[in-house]
């Protein structure tokens, strides 16, 4: 185990969790250390139901290890994020059982909504556990966004199915052939304008959403439709991270004054589709290339993801458990994060560029 590691396992309490899967901690420093806290992020679960008080094992598993894993958090976070897809299709007791799985963490925890959470009911149980789809709240000194990034077009929402339940299995499909791009919505840009007009431009700016408020690649909805008008209202500020679910593995992007950062699932890995090699037409200006882990082990990018948001370029160290440590830096000189080890193609690995 690594002497960073340590510093965050309680030293009687670590062989506990060796090799469970990611609890990502992030850490906001500045000029006057007092200041420094950090927080624990956990996503996407897909807790399923197979029968009455039966649920997929593994996916029970991961998300239990990584609620014991952030209990014994030392230093203690400050809060808990879980970035969404709490359930697998949406229903009472996926719902439920993962309500009360994630009951025992001991944290304040803020919850976003997933897809996987949304469809079956349009998060009408969900919020009766959670409160408002989309809110604010300020913490010394940074004010955090969650937005629901997940709604669609009124015509596939409404119109298009038979049943809640198709209309659940449509979107939850991996290659998801009949889904519809996700989008934060007008409603919801407007609420999020007036929400930011009085948060000073040099207030730090964190926003949690599910999918990744950019334009990566649309088959599998690792876009989201009205990204554009979401990086739109947060030009003004000096610095604004987005950290996001929903992919499954690692991502990093920088665009403008945006730095954006994705966190790993405690369910499984996901590899890009294999035509991800096409999506580069759709990538926005401004864009660097996301390097990742390879697909094909699927203990690569899985542990401890330490994110520092100090000069609002995030430098993030990934501690991981099966494979060396990773650290994506910002290089002010080609003015984009750059993945110190994986960056040059010369120094992936065959999996890493089949995709």
């Amino acid at each position: 185990m690594s002497n960073s590691r340590r510093d965050f396992l309680k030293a009687g309490s670590a062989a506990l969790v060796a090799g469970m899967l990611p609890v990502s901690l992030v850490k906001l420093a500045f000029a006057e250390s007092a200041e420094n806290f950090t927080f624990a992020y956990i996503s996407d679960s897909h807790i399923q139901q197979i029968k009455g008080s039966k649920f997929v094992r593994n996916w029970d598993q991961g998300l239990r290890r990584a609620v014991a894993e952030a209990n014994l958090l030392t230093p203690k976070p400050d809060f808990v994020v879980f970035g969404g897809d709490l359930a697998q299709l949406g229903s009472k007791p996926e719902l439920d059982h993962g309500a009360e799985m994630l009951s025992a963490l001991k944290y304040k925890t803020y919850m976003v909504m997933g897809e996987h959470d949304y469809y079956l009911d349009l998060g009408e149980y969900w919020s009766k556990l959670y409160g408002d789809h989309f809110y604010s709240f300020d913490h010394k000194g940074v004010h955090f966004v969650v937005l629901n990034s997940i709604i669609t077009y009124d015509d596939w929402t409404y119109n298009r199915w038979e049943s809640p339940e198709r209309r659940m299995n449509e979107m939850a499909g991996l290659d998801n052939p009949n889904g519809s791009p996700f989008m934060v919505g007008k409603a919801q840009l407007d609420w999020l304008r007036k929400d930011l007009a009085d948060v000073n431009s040099k207030t730090p700016v964190v926003v949690f959403s599910h999918s990744p408020i950019q334009k990566i690649y649309r088959g599998w909805n690792f876009w989201t439709e009205d990204a554009e008008d979401v990086q739109k209202l947060l030009k003004r500020f000096r610095k604004v991270n987005v950290i996001y679910g929903h992919v499954h593995q690692i991502q990093y992007n920088q665009i403008g004054n945006i730095a954006f950062n994705s966190v790993m699932s405690t369910a499984w890995p996901w590899p890009y589709p294999q035509s991800y090699a096409l999506a580069e037409s759709h990538l926005p200006i401004l864009t660097v290339p996301m390097n990742r882990a390879d697909p094909f082990d699927e203990r690569d990018a899985t542990g401890w993801q330490f994110m520092n948001m100090h000069t609002g370029r995030v430098d993030l160290s990934y501690n991981l458990y099966g494979n060396d440590n990773r650290t994506v830096a910002w290089n002010d000189k080609q003015k984009r994060p750059e993945d110190r080890a994986f960056q040059d193609e010369d120094a992936r690995v065959a999996p890493q560029t089949h995709y």
